[in-house]
């Protein structure tokens, strides 16, 4: 778990998102964040395993260290509830205003379109170089916060959920492998129900 400093910040579509901003990135808007603690990378295939007993992961002939996915928020709440109870602390996921602070580097955020850099192929494995499969985790660049793979890899879930047409929803950041550039900004948000399960979603640990 890395420490993120808490602070204000423009969230939304800021100068650096350029013409890719979609609507509901808009306006930007100052956000307040209290410190917290959000994971290095995503859960890794491994860590489900050592809770869960099970692996659900469509690539988990990869190995371990790649990071688990086809797993619903609803799934992901009873692998935090487990995990809580065996290390004592208050895991969760982070709510959408830390992890997109997070993602933009905290105090030390400059302004970039991906999680670290401008340039994709710095900081994310997407469409043009993931050749269709999820990668190990922390094998491209991190952002200023030696954050990894908080653009592509897999989408992650973020806390909170609303209704939507009747159904519970949550938000997903991040986006993922099979992703084109435009879709793995930082600021890019989709909602999807929670019972949602794809080979192209995951999500990392907050505290």
């Amino acid at each position: 778990m890395i420490a993120v400093e808490g602070g204000s910040f423009m969230m939304g579509a800021t100068p650096g998102q350029g013409t890719d901003a979609r609507e509901n990135e808009k306006p930007a808007h100052k956000v307040t964040v209290d410190d917290f603690l959000i994971g290095e990378t995503e859960v890794t295939q491994e860590l489900w395993f050592a809770v869960m007993g099970s692996n659900p992961s469509h690539f988990k002939s990869k190995g371990g260290n790649y990071p688990v996915e086809n797993v619903s928020w609803n799934d992901i709440q009873v692998f935090i509830k487990k995990l809580n109870e065996i290390t004592g602390h208050q895991f969760r996921l982070p709510f959408e205003a830390e992890w997109e602070y997070a993602a933009r580097g905290g105090k030390k955020s400059t302004d970039k379109k991906y999680a670290g850099s401008d340039d994709i192929d710095e900081v994310a494995w997407y469409k043009d170089n993931a050749e269709g499969s999820t990668h190990a985790v922390a094998t491209k660049k991190a952002n200023e916060l030696g954050l990894y793979d908080m653009s592509g890899n897999v989408w992650e879930w973020c806390e909170g959920h609303s209704a939507d047409n009747q159904k519970l929803s949550s938000h997903m950041r991040g986006s993922a492998y099979h992703n084109a550039a435009h879709i793995e900004r930082v600021t890019l948000r989709y909602t999807y129900p929670v019972a949602t399960r794809d080979h192209s979603v995951g999500f990392r640990l907050a505290l």
